[in-house]
This record gives structure tokens, C-alpha cells and sequence, in this order.
């Protein structure tokens, strides 16, 4: 009985949030700094925090509900963003990535999130400084356009990445398939990346690589280049578990390397006995996330260690997000289930 009470209630508090634009006024948004209006399904932390409350929070991406590289991996009837935005923030989440489902028109955007206690936390910026002809004239325009949509919200990050000859969106396996940047594309992107970095820095924003399997900086020796080459006043490091465990790449071993660099973190896990499946058979990147590869910090069936990341993080007082962020299939993986799966975990390693 006390299960059957507990899941009415769940879905009544879910109904009352996803329905509630519908009765109140555009204007009718919640102040984002004041949690006491919020409702959560995740209690108050009981332990010292290890980040400073005030300079970390804590996001999760929509790629657990739908994916923006491959929009069929959704629910049929697809799942609204209210239902998505709605179960970020009973989660207990501050931040969402954008994602092509959400509103186009900003001050929709705006009321959709300030309505639930959310803000945008990072945009998506693909490059093509390493394909030549219009690759750096289009890149600067995708650049212009996120920075100033960013200038919208409460978050100085721009995530980018170089998607000049990227096989992630291809049918085909990505680590054996990936482009290889010879020294003249590798000048074109750290040259391409310092200029887009120093403009995010004149504009109060910080700009973050974000390697990426199946694109031409995916290893550790293609982060040492990428890090080598650019500015550390003006480029930063994305932290992103996930992508660097699939590529071979330890993450822990990067935070160590890069901690005083890295200005936004990526808390993807992996499924191990899904990737050797995945290298095994060839799987395309999109396949292995309907298969399963990925899931989000706190599931057991996770491979990857968090805690000492987090300490490493915590010993250099890093400021800025954690952004929960698995791919996985809304079918198979219930995307509430797991997002107060990560922000339980969340709540119990490091105190926020």
C-alpha cells in the first residue's frame, strides 16, 4: 500500500509540473536562487560538502530522454521537453544542455526554465577549422550565434568541439574510423580555437573542449597537442568520463594531468561489457547507445570511479558545473529512474 501512496504521489507532483504552464501566466517564472519553492525528490545532502556550493552545481543533459545526435532514439509518442525539464528539476538538477527539442523562441525557453528553478547550462558549438574553405568562416558563425544565445541565460560556458571528418554521427565504428589531423589541419584548429577562445574571454565566457570519440581528438596524445597548442587563458578542457573511457583513455589520469585546466565536467559511465561488445562487433557509436554503453554516475553496472575524480577536482577548488550526462535509450533506461539515480550519488560523494 505504502509503495502504491508513494508512486501516486510521484506522478501527481510529475503532472502538476509538466501541466502547470498551461495556468499560469508567461511571467509567473520561480526565482532560480530560491530553492525553498522548488520541489525535489532528492533530500538535503547530510555531509560537508567537498566543493564550494556556491561556486559548483550540479546539471544534467536531456540525452538521457532524447538524443540530439539521432532524435528516434525517444519514446513513441516522442517525449515532451515540459515532461523532460519537468523531471530534471524533480531531480534535484539546476542546469540543462540545449537540445533541439526544446523551444526555439528564447523567451519561451526562458519561462519553460525559469518556471522549474533551470537554466541552460552549456550550448553546443561543432567547428570545421581542419576541413579548409568555409570551415573557419562557419565556424565563427555558429560561434557568434551560441555566444550571443548564451549571453540569455546564467552560465558562461561554451562547449566545443572539431567535428571536421566526425564518423559519431556515422553507421560505422568510431575509434578504427575516426579522422587523423596532419600538422597544417592541426595548426588550422589550435589557431581557429585561441581566436574563438579569446573572443569567449573578452565576452565574460569561457570556451570548453570537449574531445569526442569518433572525431580527431579523442586520445590522450591528441589532448596533449589540443592542450600544447592553445592558450590556457583562453581554451579549457572538457572533462567527459565517458567519451574518454570509450577511447582507451583514463579519466582520472586526465583530471591529474589537466585538473587546473579543466573548466566543465561531463559525468558520463560506461557499461564495460557493452563496449568490448561494441569494438568486438564494430557498433556504430549511436548503436552501442541503444545498446546500452552508457549510463550515468551511481549505477552499479558502471565501470568507471568517480570519487577520486571528484578529489581531484575538489584539491584545485574547481568551479563551474557537474553535468550528469548519459545516452542512453528512454526504452530501455527510465530517464527519471536514473537521473535521481546520479543525483542521489551526487548527493552522497560530494555533499551538494
Amino acid at each position: 500500500m505504502f509503495k502504491q501512496i508513494s508512486r501516486l504521489l510521484m506522478s501527481l507532483m510529475l503532472v502538476i509540473l509538466i501541466g502547470i504552464t498551461n495556468t499560469l501566466p508567461a511571467n509567473a517564472g520561480i526565482d532560480i536562487h530560491n530553492r525553498d519553492k522548488l520541489i525535489s525528490l532528492v533530500p538535503p545532502a547530510t555531509r560537508e560538502p567537498i566543493f564550494n556550493p556556491e561556486k559548483v552545481r550540479l546539471g544534467i543533459t536531456p540525452t538521457g530522454w532524447s538524443n540530439s545526435d539521432d532524435l528516434t532514439i525517444d519514446l513513441v509518442p516522442p517525449i515532451p521537453y515540459q515532461q523532460i525539464l519537468s523531471e530534471m528539476a524533480l531531480s534535484g538538477f539546476k542546469g540543462s544542455q540545449g537540445a533541439p527539442k526544446f523551444p526555439s523562441d528564447l523567451q519561451t525557453l526562458k519561462n519553460e526554465l525559469n518556471l522549474r528553478g533551470l537554466t541552460i547550462s552549456e550550448p553546443w558549438v561543432g567547428t570545421y577549422f581542419t576541413i579548409g574553405g568555409q570551415g573557419k568562416e562557419e565556424s565563427q558563425r555558429i560561434f557568434q550565434e551560441q555566444m550571443a544565445f548564451m549571453k540569455n541565460f546564467d552560465s558562461n560556458v561554451i562547449v566545443v568541439a572539431e567535428l571536421g571528418g566526425a564518423v559519431h554521427q556515422q553507421p560505422i565504428e568510431p575509434l578504427n574510423n575516426r579522422p587523423h589531423f596532419n600538422d597544417e589541419q592541426w595548426g588550422a584548429l589550435t589557431n581557429g580555437l585561441n581566436e574563438l577562445g579569446k573572443q569567449a574571454y573578452d565576452n565574460g565566457m569561457v570556451l570548453c573542449y570537449h574531445p569526442h570519440v569518433g572525431t580527431g581528438v579523442e586520445t590522450l596524445q591528441d589532448i596533449d597537442r589540443l592542450m600544447e597548442g592553445t592558450d590556457a587563458k583562453y581554451l579549457k578542457l572538457l572533462l567527459d568520463t565517458g567519451h574518454l573511457y570509450y577511447a582507451g583513455v583514463d579519466p582520472l589520469e586526465v583530471t591529474q594531468k589537466y585538473a587546473s585546466r579543466i573548466g566543465h565536467v561531463h559525468l558520463k559511465n560506461i557499461r564495460e561489457e557493452q563496449l568490448e561488445l561494441a569494438k568486438q562487433e564494430g557498433t556504430s557509436f549511436l548503436n552501442a547507445i541503444r545498446n546500452g554503453i552508457f549510463t550515468v554516475p551511481g549505477d552499479t553496472e558502471g565501470i568507471i570511479q568517480f570519487e577520486p575524480i571528484f578529489q581531484e577536482l575538489a584539491n584545485v577548488n574547481y568551479e563551474g558545473w557537474l553535468m550528469v550526462e548519459a545516452e542512453q535509450d528512454p526504452n530501455k533506461a527510465n530517464p527519471l529512474t536514473y537521473a535521481l539515480m546520479a543525483r542521489n550519488y551526487l548527493r552522497e560523494v560530494t555533499g551538494l
